[in-house]
Parts: structure tokens; sequence; C-alpha cells
């Protein structure tokens, strides 16, 4: 089976999700900031939407990062880490998605991979999603609003992600860890 390009799977299921709401594009432009002409190169998968965009999008819409990627699923899935194309990579900082979201599970597991020195500022995800951070190896620096949180080990956080934090890589090391995202009804 051929994999679809990332970005075409985003403007197929961007499109699926306005269509189920039976939302014109003014209407998701007007919900999430975004404008109609970028959400048209979207849907009809012309465009490489950026990471804010994308960000806009799922805030705006109160949908999941992965209801963008994700395709239909059996009730079994293997997941191979080799397989899984990053969905973000910059800078020393990769993410996989590997647990897509499902509307009716209400979450959705990332794998992070961070290398030295490298640091990732996130945007403030809509009211109410909780992130857990599942410390696999390595060091990391969580910040939200004006706390810092020191990860090592197998240690694990939980909060509220309704506003901006950063993730850092303050040693010279590389660190992993696994991101759940849950979103509330």
């Amino acid at each position: 089976m051929e994999h679809e390009q990332i970005h075409k799977k985003i403007g197929k299921n961007l499109q699926n999700i306005r269509k189920a709401r039976m939302l014109s594009l003014d209407q998701v432009a007007e919900l999430t900031g975004v404008s109609k002409a970028m959400l048209g190169q979207i849907e009809r998968g012309d465009s490489n939407p950026t990471i804010s965009i994308i960000w806009k999008i799922v805030n705006g819409l109160h949908i999941s990062f992965t209801s963008l990627i994700e395709e239909d699923r059996s009730t079994v899935t293997h997941i191979r880490f080799d397989d899984l194309e990053p969905l973000l990579a910059e800078q020393g900082y990769r993410s996989f998605p590997q647990i897509p979201f499902e509307q009716k599970k209400k979450f959705e597991i990332y794998s992070v991979q961070m290398e030295p020195g490298s640091t990732h500022a996130s945007e403030a995800h809509h009211e109410g999603v909780e992130e857990y951070i599942l410390m696999v190896r390595g060091k990391l620096r969580l910040s939200i609003l004006n706390e810092t949180y020191d990860l090592d080990g197998k240690d694990a956080l939980r909060f509220t992600a309704d506003q901006p934090h950063v993730y850092e890589n303050v040693t010279d090391e590389a660190c992993a860890y696994y991101t759940l995202i849950y979103y509330p009804a």
C-alpha cells in the first residue's frame, strides 16, 4: 500500500471534517483565522501548511492534531515506528504520531525525540486539553507560564495545556519521551 503524502492527508481530512460539520470555507476561515484561499489550497493538497497554520485550524475547529492526518483504522492497528514520518521536525525536535487520535477515544500519543540543546515552543491548546509526558530516556525541562519542571529517567508529568508551554533539552545527551494529549468531550 502506497502511503499518501502527509499534506494531502491533511487536506482530505480537513475537507471531510468541514463537510461533516456542514461548514463553508468562509465559516472555517472565520473560526480559525486562516484565510479562505489558504484553506482551499490545503484541502486541494496544493499547500503544505506550517505547524502554526495547523494549530490555528485544530484550535479553531476544536479537533485534535492527528485528526488531520489519521487514516481509516481496523480494530487492530500495528504501528511500526520505522514506518512513521515525523509530524513535526525542527532543529533537533522530532514528533511522531505513534497512536493517532480517534474521536471516540479522545486522546493521541506522540513519540518525541530531542537532540541536545534543542527547544520546542508549543502554542496553547484549546480549553481543557491535558498533556501527559512520560519520559523514556534523558532529561527534559518543561516551562509552563512561570513554572519550570525538570524531568528525567522514567518521570511523568500531567498538565493542562491551554497555555503556551516550552520543551527544552538542556543537556548534552538526546532525550526521548511520549506525550499523550487528552481532548475533553
